[in-house]
Parts: C-alpha cells; structure tokens; sequence
C-alpha cells in the first residue's frame, strides 16, 4: 500500500480497515508534507481489491446466491506530486455479449495532481462526491448485506462519470471536492429506480451541457463526521431543442462514532424538472407512460454497537435501519403517483469481523410499501466481504 505523505481518515474510532480503504479509493487529501517539500516517496504500483459474495432469500421466492462483486483497485504513483488511481469491478462472476448477465465496469481511474494541502487537481473516471457510501462502498465499511435503499435508487451507487475538479482540506477538518462531470441521460430514469439508469458511466458520454457536483465535510470534532452534497445539470439532451431535463440534487448527512456506538442519519431530494413533458415523450417512444415523478426523496436512520472485542477472536456487532425512498414524492401535474415507489424498510442484523478487513454479515428486511396490490416482500440476507 501507498502510505507515504497520505493523511488518514480517523472519523471512525474502531474501524481499522477504514483507512485503508479510502487510501486505495484516493478519498483524501495529500497531508502537510506535499506543500512543505517533504522527501519524494519512491515510484511505486500496487493492486488491492474487494469482494462480496451474498445469499439472498426474498419472502416467497428461493435463495439465490450471488457472486456480486469482484473488484481490483491498481495505484500507481509517479511521484510525490502526481498520483493513479484505478478501479475496475466484475459483477455478478461473468459478462456474456447480448445478455443482462453480469457487467464489467470501470468505476475509477484518474490522475491526483497534489499542489498542496489546500487545493489538487483530479481528472478522469471519478465517483460523484455525493452521500455516505458512494466514494466508501467497499463491504467490511457499512453495516448490512445489501446497501441502503437511498444510496441504491436515489443516490445511485456506485455513481461515476467522466470528469475533472479540484480537491482539498482547509483549516482543521474541512474537505472539499468539487467537479464539473458529465450529465445524467434523462431519457432513461425510471419510475422504480429514479435516476440509476440515467449514468452515463463513461462510455461515449454526451457533454455537451457539463454537469455540477460537489461535497463538503467537516470532521473537525472527534468522532463526528458531517456533510452536504450537490449534484446539478441539464439532463435532456435527448430531447432538445425541444425541452431540457434539469436535474438537481441535495444531500445531508451526520455519523457519530463513540465507544463502538455509531449513528448515522442521512437525507436525500431530487427535484426534475420537466417532468410531464418528459413522461410525454417517452410515451410516445415506448408506449408506456413512465410516471417519472418530479420530486423524489428519502432518508435513513441507523444505530449500531460493536459488543464484542477480542484481539484473537475479532470483533461483532449489530445494527438496526430505517430507510425511506419515495421515487414519486411529488408528481407533474395530471399524472397519478403509485404506492409501490412510496418504500420504507426496517432492517436488523450483525456483522462478525474475524479480521477487520473480512465481514461476514447477516440481516432481515421487513420491505413496506403504500401499494394495496404490490407486496413489498421481507428477505432474508447473508453476505461475506472482505477486503485485501
């Protein structure tokens, strides 16, 4: 691992592995010593990876396990001004042509220009600064099997695009990252899934209006970590000149870690504009109305407690979430919203570390919804990541 001139995370008293992972991620600010001269760390490649591995049982339906994730991370770093980051992700064990079986993505790879401990350049393939998992989604990080519903269908994780920006730490504990991306392709949101198929992810990506997004975190008290995020841009390029898409999103979230209690809160909105004249053109392409609401919104809540520690034995412990996904929280005038997108889920469950960067995880989803005719199936989950 690259561990010269690299300051490391702490907002997360016991968890070991957490710094490790957001260094192969290239979360964080070059340190101090890049702006005061420090000595040139030596030319150095190195591979680090992840995995995920799940059983799910979904309430009337067989088990079904997954090879879900397959990940390998190659840094590389040039100098001590000048650093690579990679990530390429295989999911679901194979990819075959023409079938949806699988992807093979690359998620990450850019280049860190380190100026100084205030400002650094980045370009490349990034993942949208937005949220709590998407730039540290690796498994043995969160609590539960699956990731939540709001970092699944409002913030799409793993969300990443083609783009440059800047990057830093101001004063104590104030991070930074903001860059301009490519946008979101409006003509395929989704009334279930939001925004998620919208990623253009790098592959002949239209730019012709660029996208906004940015975040700020403050980490300046022990053990709290807290930020906002922004994502904002012109998403029809599909259907103009006749009308654009705009698309803008605000997030908030809050972590607080003591004693092996940690909480953490998050809250999400999408607004969209356009809406109806976008449900009317994709009428008119497909047949079917889409009923893409113009508000979407969400939030979760969770609580957990490692209640267990032993040097020889690892670590446990136990988590419960409430989460909130509303794809239709405000519909375009006329149109009608359906209960089945109005989702909530309680969810319980352990994670058992034998070392901390393996996790072995399991959890119960109670799934709701507001649909007198769509059940929200229960499930059942087991998951096994680690991390090398």
């Amino acid at each position: 691992m690259i561990t010269q001139n690299i300051s490391f995370e702490e907002q997360d008293p016991g968890n070991r592995w957490l710094a490790a992972v957001a260094l192969a991620a290239a979360l964080l600010v070059p340190a101090t010593s890049y702006s005061q001269g420090g000595a040139a760390p030596p030319r150095a490649t190195n591979l680090s990876g992840y995995m995920d591995f799940q059983y799910r049982k979904p309430q009337f339906q067989d088990g079904e396990l997954d090879f879900r994730r397959f990940v390998l991370l190659v840094t590389h770093q040039f100098s001590d001004r000048i650093r690579f980051v990679s990530e390429l992700e295989l999911e679901h064990a194979f990819v075959e042509g023409m079938v949806d079986a699988g992807e093979l993505e690359l998620e990450q790879a850019y280049l860190d220009f380190l100026l100084s401990r205030a400002f650094n350049v980045r370009a490349g393939i990034l993942l949208i600064p937005v949220g709590i998992i998407n730039e540290r989604h690796e498994p043995p990080v969160y609590y539960g099997v699956e990731r939540p519903m709001v970092d699944t269908f409002l913030v799409p994780t793993t969300w990443f695009e083609v783009g440059a920006g800047i990057h830093g730490e101001v004063g104590r504990g104030l991070r930074y990252r903001i860059y301009a991306v490519s946008p979101l392709n409006a003509a395929l949101f989704t009334a279930e899934e939001g925004l998620r198929e919208g990623r253009q992810k790098g592959s002949r990506t239209n730019a012709g209006r660029i996208a906004a997004t940015g975040r700020l975190e403050y980490l300046g008290i022990r053990g709290l970590t807290t930020g906002v995020s922004f994502w904002t841009g012109q998403s029809g390029f599909e259907f103009r000149p006749t009308f654009d898409v705009p698309v803008h999103l605000i997030e908030a979230d809050a972590r607080y870690s003591r004693r092996g209690t940690e909480l953490r809160a998050q809250f999400v909105e999408i607004s969209v504009s356009n809406a109806g004249q976008l449900n009317d053109a994709l009428t008119r392409r497909i047949g079917v109305d889409p009923n893409i609401g113009q508000r979407m919104r969400g939030a979760l809540l969770e609580a957990s407690h490692r209640f267990f520690s032993s040097p020889r034995l690892g670590e446990i412990g136990a988590f419960v979430r409430y989460d909130k996904v509303n794809t239709q929280a405000r519909m375009p005038a006329g149109a009608v919203p359906l209960g089945q997108f109005d989702r909530d889920a309680i969810v319980v469950g352990a994670t058992y570390w034998p070392e901390p960067d393996i996790a072995v995880k399991v959890d119960y989803v109670i799934g709701r919804n507001r649909s007198t005719v769509v059940q929200a199936p229960n499930s059942f989950n087991v998951g096994l990541g680690w991390w090398f």
